[in-house]
C-alpha cells in the first residue's frame, strides 16, 4: 500500500507541469462549431473576453464584450458566448462549419490571459463526451495515474 502511495505520488509530482488544453474545439451535432475556452477568470470581476481565429497571417475577430472592439461582420448574428459554470466561456458559432479554412488557429482570450489552438478541418471531432475525453490531455493523465495506482496496489 505504501509502496502504491509513492509511486502515485512521484507520478503525480512528476506530471504536474503537464499543462491541460485550455481551449477544445469540436462541432455539435447540428454543424454548429463549439469553442470551450477554459482559462480561469478573475474572482469579483467583470471577465472581458474575446474569440478569434486565423488562416494564415490574418486574424478575424468572431464574437468579444471588450469596449471599443467589435466583431467581423460575416459573425453578426452568427455567433454567442455563454459564461461556463466552472470557469471559462463557450462560444457557439452557426452557418460556418463548410466555411471553414482548411488548417485554422482558433483562439481566446479571457481577461487578457491568452490561449490557443491549431485545428485542422478534417480533424475536427464531434462534442461527445467521449471525443472530448479522448482530446483532453488532461484525461490521459489522469488515467495514467489510476493505471499505476491499480496494477501497484
Amino acid at each position: 500500500m505504501l509502496k502504491s502511495l509513492f509511486v502515485c505520488g512521484v507520478l503525480g509530482v512528476l506530471l504536474i507541469p503537464a499543462k491541460c488544453d485550455p481551449i477544445s474545439v469540436c462541432v455539435k451535432d447540428d454543424n454548429d462549431l463549439r469553442v470551450d475556452c477554459l482559462v480561469e477568470s478573475k474572482p469579483n470581476k467583470i471577465n472581458s473576453y474575446e474569440f478569434s481565429w486565423s488562416s494564415g497571417s490574418k486574424e478575424t475577430l468572431i464574437n468579444t464584450n471588450v469596449s471599443g472592439s467589435s466583431a467581423d461582420a460575416q459573425f453578426k448574428d452568427k455567433s454567442y458566448v455563454e459564461e461556463l459554470e466552472l470557469q471559462g466561456y463557450r462560444l457557439t458559432l452557426t452557418g460556418f462549419r463548410d466555411k471553414l479554412p482548411h488548417n485554422t488557429t482558433y483562439m481566446c482570450k479571457i481577461s487578457g490571459v491568452p490561449a490557443s489552438v491549431n485545428v485542422e478541418k478534417d480533424q475536427l471531432l464531434p462534442c461527445s463526451a467521449v471525443s472530448m475525453f479522448l482530446q483532453s490531455s488532461c484525461s490521459w493523465i489522469v488515467c495514467l495515474l489510476l493505471f499505476f495506482y491499480h496494477i501497484h496496489s
